[in-house]
């Protein structure tokens, strides 16, 4: 599954307050839900510098300043890894990222671990270290979308669980048709329309819908779009000859330019790969999804 660490970002912000209310029953009751949150990815950044080295793993996290009932200050590291594969050094990097967060503020914390990979067997839960009668042992929330009940989740009052479906949705890519694919996510726009949520939210989760759960090939993103036109009564705006064509080569301009920017990503990406790396051809057409004659190219043209 491709990167969506904007998307996750965005949707946290956009349904915080749910997303407290999803992991604790009496949220309410604990957290001063009428005090603005503070984001601070900005500070976050600064105790974990990201990388530009384009093979460097990237991670969503996010650092959230809450306050209580009691007017005490909170704070909530959400670390969420979009990475669909086991990584062994996951539980150390959330302990990392405990350590260096209480360094610098002092404050209690609470981590959580939304794991939306599709590998069973990876579900870490704590990291812990002993050495000659020292030892450090270090748990965090852990929540596994893959092993979640759809049924379940589907009769919870609560918008952030929409979004726990939509993961649930994606995870079918590749073991389901297209159309198997298409039908899936209709029928769970239908279902977030049917639900009690204002529309603001109502928004953020149908583009989240929309972008996290991407078909195989552009028709069928289309063919989503009209279909969400027609389940949301939006009305079909008509158009005269001159918009119709000025539409026309709106379009065509747009998807060569589309065509243009991703052959140029590909060949960065596959020169990168060339240099940096002993994969085979096969193994970078793979990778990259591309043709091996157009790896050959590149090979001729360096």
């Amino acid at each position: 599954m491709k990167r969506d660490d904007a998307l996750w970002k965005g949707i946290l912000e956009d349904l915080f307050d749910d997303f407290l209310r999803f992991f604790f029953n009496n949220a309410d009751e604990i957290f001063d839900m009428n005090r603005p949150f503070e984001f601070l990815d900005k500070e976050l950044e600064q105790l974990f510098p990201t990388s530009e080295d384009e093979f460097f793993p990237k991670y969503v996290d996010k650092l959230v300043k809450v306050f209580t009932k009691e007017g005490s200050e909170q704070w909530i590291l959400v670390h969420i890894e979009v990475q669909g594969a086991k990584d062994k050094t996951f539980a150390q990097r959330m302990y990392t990222y405990h350590y260096r967060i209480w360094d610098k503020y002092q404050k209690p914390i609470t981590a959580f671990a939304i794991l939306t990979d599709s590998n069973k067997h990876f579900y870490p839960t704590f990291f812990e270290q002993e050495l000659l009668g020292t030892k450090i042992r270090y748990d965090f929330n852990a929540y596994k979308v893959l092993f979640q009940n759809e049924k379940d989740l589907d009769q919870i009052d609560n918008p952030f669980a929409m979004v726990i479906l939509t993961v649930l949705t994606a995870l079918q890519k590749g073991k389901v048709s297209n159309e198997e694919l298409f039908n899936l996510k209709i029928n769970l726009a239908k279902r977030l329309l049917s639900k009690n949520i204002t529309k603001e939210k109502i928004r953020g989760l149908m583009n989240f819908l929309k972008l996290y759960v991407r078909f195989g090939n552009d028709e069928f993103i289309s063919k989503f779009d009209k279909e969400v036109d027609v389940i949301t009564n939006k009305p079909v705006k008509t158009m005269g000859i001159e918009e119709f064509v000025l539409d026309r080569e709106r379009r065509v301009g747009l998807k060569k330019g589309i065509e243009i920017a991703n052959k140029k990503k590909d060949t960065i990406f596959v020169k990168n790969l060339l240099e940096k790396t002993d994969f085979n051809d096969q193994q970078i057409a793979d990778i990259a999804n591309v043709t091996l004659e157009f790896i050959a190219k590149i090979r001729k043209n360096k």
